[in-house]
């Protein structure tokens, strides 16, 4: 088989993952690979359904896919697929729609299923177990990703993504170490892990374990790089597992953890089940352990109800919140959520005004936190990008650096000495 394929892929890491191993199984069936924009005869679009906003750049993604090549066989697939089947499956040269459970036998529904319009969607709410992807490559990646888990049990009031997910399942213990060492083995320098709650992994197995359980096992095993946390969420970090990562070097020092609002009375109304208080003492508690640890956080602005005062309170708290990256997001109404039933929805340029004045202090946090790093040292994962001889190094602490490198140093893993920060960069020279 010759024929040509590209994906495009919206959203988190776990799509981005699962899009690489469905690339990789095409590939391995003798697809060729190619971008999107050079008019595949087979295009997978992975979409993502966080906002009504994504829901339509999915849309668009479909039709010019048959813009590039009229006679595309296109699949769509991921959250908005699972959660509106139905609507992607009318929209013109659209022959098949996948759920995120189906994913794993993308090949099998290409050779069985005809051209003309299929649905395959189950009701991702009723499983139990999940049937995990797996990866031998990153294809064009220096870092690679491995799925712990999926789903989410969390349900915040704003929040689809349970719906489209199902509940959390998590990747058996076994499978998910050897996939680290196999993939560290193939000379991957780090290994992320990731999910959409990898907080509650191994909750669900009938040998019940945890995330700190599964990082000790990593260790255990023949694992020789350097692993990176995805997302996870502040009332599923305990004092033992950030005290273990303090005491483990080949952990990166590097924490994404939710915050979305600094007022009680707004993460109330979010279904988030802490206070302001309480993700305080947290954060200043890992950062007392790991003081030079890198530390993000999304915060949504406008959520319904959201006063002045209230918003107050989230820009005074993030000012003594000593972190280094913030995402902001104001709010979007996502259809079959609480959240876009609730009254007193904020006026989307007051959510914006209000995203733009925590953006300014995220800046102000992130520069001063990269300039601490000037003139010492950090360890780089060497990527792609080459520009007159520079690359971009991705260090322990997420913050990228930019250093002059050689193609034979893309892959792997360098200590540099940070030289200066200018224009939002920080620059460094490899040791």
């Amino acid at each position: 088989m010759n024929s040509t394929v590209a994906f495009v892929t919206l959203g988190c890491k776990t799509n981005q993952f699962e899009s690489a191993a469905m690339s990789e199984q095409l590939q391995l069936a003798g697809y060729n690979q190619v971008d999107f924009e050079d008019g595949a005869e087979l295009v997978v679009v992975n979409t993502c359904t966080v906002t009504a906003a994504t829901d339509a750049q999915s849309r668009n993604l479909i039709r010019r896919a048959r813009r590039l090549n009229p006679a595309a066989r296109v699949v769509v697939t991921g959250c908005y697929a699972q959660i509106d089947p139905e609507r992607l499956r009318q929209l013109p040269g659209v022959s098949l729609v996948l759920g995120n459970q189906e994913k794993a036998h993308l090949l099998e529904y290409l050779t069985t299923t005809p051209d003309s319009g299929q649905v395959a969607v189950s009701d991702i709410r009723n499983e139990r177990t999940i049937e995990p992807l797996s990866l031998q490559t990153f294809d064009q990646r220096s870092r690679a990703f491995v799925q712990i888990q999926n789903g989410c049990n969390a349900f915040c009031s704003y929040c689809i993504i349970p719906y489209a997910r199902g509940r959390s399942r998590s990747v058996p213990l076994a499978e998910v170490v050897n996939q680290v060492v196999q993939l560290s083995a193939n000379g991957y320098p780090e290994i992320v892990l990731t999910g959409i709650h990898i907080g509650c992994y191994g909750q669900d197995l009938e040998a019940k374990t945890d995330l700190l359980g599964l990082l000790r096992a990593i260790e255990a095993s023949e694992f020789s790089g350097r692993l990176r946390l995805g997302s996870i969420e502040p009332t599923e970090l305990p004092i033992e597992l950030y005290r273990y990562i303090a005491d483990s070097p080949w952990i990166c020092p590097h924490f994404h953890i939710p915050l979305q609002a600094g007022d009680d009375q707004v993460l109330m109304r979010m279904n988030r089940h802490y206070t302001a208080e309480y993700f305080l003492e947290l954060i200043e508690d890992v950062q007392r352990l790991l003081p030079d640890s890198a530390i993000g956080l999304d915060v949504i602005t406008g959520f319904p109800g959201e006063t002045s005062e209230e918003f107050a309170n989230t820009y005074r708290l993030l000012e003594q919140l000593p972190f280094s990256h913030l995402h902001v997001f104001p709010f979007s109404k996502r259809a079959g959520t609480p959240a876009a039933q609730m009254s007193g929805q904020i006026p989307a340029p007051v959510a914006k005004q209000r995203a733009a004045q925590l953006r300014q202090l995220g800046e102000e946090k992130y520069v001063a936190y990269c300039r601490r790093f000037i003139g010492r040292e950090l360890e780089l994962v060497i990527e792609g990008g080459e520009v007159d001889g520079v690359r971009r190094g991705l260090a322990e602490n997420y913050l990228p650096v930019r250093v002059v490198a050689g193609k034979e140093c893309q892959g792997t893993l360098q200590k540099a000495l940070i030289k200066d920060f200018r224009d939002d960069t920080l620059f460094g020279e490899l040791l």
